[in-house]
């Protein structure tokens, strides 16, 4: 079993250039990281965990300096986002964020991709909170389009480009797209018309809802081999990583702590038994 990580980097933590080191040296497969742009304070949007917002969500690093950082002090780490809400960003920018990255990295990056839960934070990017799903979509074309070898055009609902020179190119012609997201019927068709891989928070439930993943995926004619389940923000037990691999999955991402060095090396430590 992989077992990557991911943690809230805000400027309260441990750097990104000290983790991704330490990742490295004790044999962890990655570092996926969170964003939000902003957090408004007047919101209505309840915290999908419950209870009050931990303060980390408003002071988050931007995810891809984070990980520009952890890229150049690292060879073998793997690196991604958990997720990426796209549909809050240009995505011709971000077509070229993410494929200087994986360009730079040597093909390390993993693109989670996500929704959303924050109406405000989405309605202030000029987002349509009923729109955001199709347009997230619509943006991964686009992006697919400015990725591919031969200049492609894209004209779609929200977004267009033209066939255009866009380089670089990511460094496997496209880095892995994993989608976020409760699961349902919904997501599992998203899932698979737009992405390699389902990143499931948690991991409960995932005996039932699995199953019903590959039944949609191979309904939509896609490669069963190819699917990737990747459970995320995971408290690791030997137990539940055994029932894991017993699903098929080979990769799992711990959530470390938004917290200062020593206690984040701390849970490394903890967690260590499982590589």
């Amino acid at each position: 079993m992989r077992i990557a990580t991911t943690i809230f980097l805000t400027d309260q933590t441990i750097t990104p250039v000290r983790l991704a080191r330490e990742l490295e040296q004790r044999g962890f497969a990655g570092l996926y990281l969170p964003e939000h742009s902003h957090i408004p304070v007047e919101r209505t949007s309840p915290y999908p965990a419950g209870g009050v917002l931990p303060p980390e969500y408003g002071r988050c690093l931007d995810a891809f300096m984070a990980l520009g950082q952890a890229a150049a002090v690292t060879e073998r780490l793997g690196l991604g986002t958990g997720i990426t809400l796209v549909a809050q960003h240009d995505p011709i920018d971000l077509a070229k964020q993410v494929a200087t990255l994986d360009h730079l990295s040597g093909g390390r990056f993993t693109l989670g991709v996500g929704y959303g839960w924050n109406r405000e934070e989405a309605e202030d990017h000029g987002v349509v909170w009923r729109t955001r799903r199709d347009r997230t979509h619509d943006a991964l074309a686009l992006m697919r389009a400015l990725w591919a070898a031969e200049p492609t055009a894209h004209h779609g609902q929200f977004h267009s480009v033209r066939a255009s020179a866009a380089w670089p190119k990511p460094a496997g012609g496209a880095p892995r797209i994993l989608l976020g997201g409760a699961a349902g019927p919904k997501l599992f068709a998203a899932v698979a018309a737009h992405a390699d891989g389902w990143m499931p928070i948690g991991g409960r439930g995932l005996s039932e809802t699995v199953p019903a993943l590959r039944a949609a995926w191979e309904k939509a004619d896609r490669d069963p081999a190819a699917l990737r389940v990747v459970p995320y923000a995971v408290r690791p037990s030997a137990g539940k990583l055994d029932r894991f691999a017993e699903l098929g999955i080979t990769e799992v991402v711990a959530q470390l702590p938004a917290a200062p060095e020593p206690e984040v090396l701390r849970t490394l430590d903890d967690y260590a038994q499982y590589l």
